[in-house]
């Protein structure tokens, strides 16, 4: 069985190559077309909630903040679990929901949940929703920071207010425009 398809090959070989040939140029031309991304994004469904502390110690903003918005988002239908994060003036809210449910009514959810939370939160306080995105979302983390010794036009030092200010007004608008960058976090 074996045998004549080798004779065949030998006998036609240029119809062999060319076979060949083509074979691979096929499968160049449906590997440029194939939908298939280097990283699949495998993330579950869920909806980050940031809420601004200005102030408050990572104890304080779990506290009053953390606590109160996880304790909220008990109960929502096909929800998997939820996770939190509390920094210095921060707290951060991972609600995951179950995998097939739909993102929109899923931040629908939330955001009804929030509108009741709202009055057992802190004057000033105000839990905002992340944008859709994956967990593969935060990529990118920096620190802007003032060489030793760098001054500022008027002859000072750079103060931390002053690093804030360069980060909201200069460099957060920039990079916002970048293509791909959905959002970009300030802390601190």
């Amino acid at each position: 069985m074996l045998e004549p398809t080798i004779q065949f090959s030998i006998r036609q070989r240029w119809l062999v190559l060319l076979l060949t040939l083509g074979v691979c140029g096929l499968g160049i031309y449906n590997y440029h077309r194939l939908p298939i991304d280097a990283v699949p994004d495998i993330t579950n469904v869920q909806v980050q909630i940031n809420t601004e502390a200005p102030g408050y110690s990572p104890l304080e903003a779990e506290q009053r903040v953390t606590f109160i918005v996880e304790t909220a988002m008990g109960g929502l239908p096909k929800l998997d679990y939820t996770r939190s994060l509390s920094r210095y003036g921060l707290s951060q809210v991972t609600v995951v929901f179950k995998d097939g449910t739909d993102i929109y009514f899923a931040r629908q959810l939330i955001t009804e949940r929030l509108q009741q939370v709202k009055s057992q939160l802190p004057r000033g306080i105000e839990p905002q929703m992340g944008p859709i995105s994956s967990g593969l979302g935060e990529i990118f983390t920096y620190i802007v920071e003032a060489k030793p010794g760098a001054l500022r036009k008027d002859g000072k030092p750079y103060t931390p207010t002053d690093l804030r200010e360069l980060q909201d007004w200069v460099i957060k608008p920039q990079l916002r425009n970048l293509p791909g960058v959905i959002e970009v976090n300030t802390l601190g």
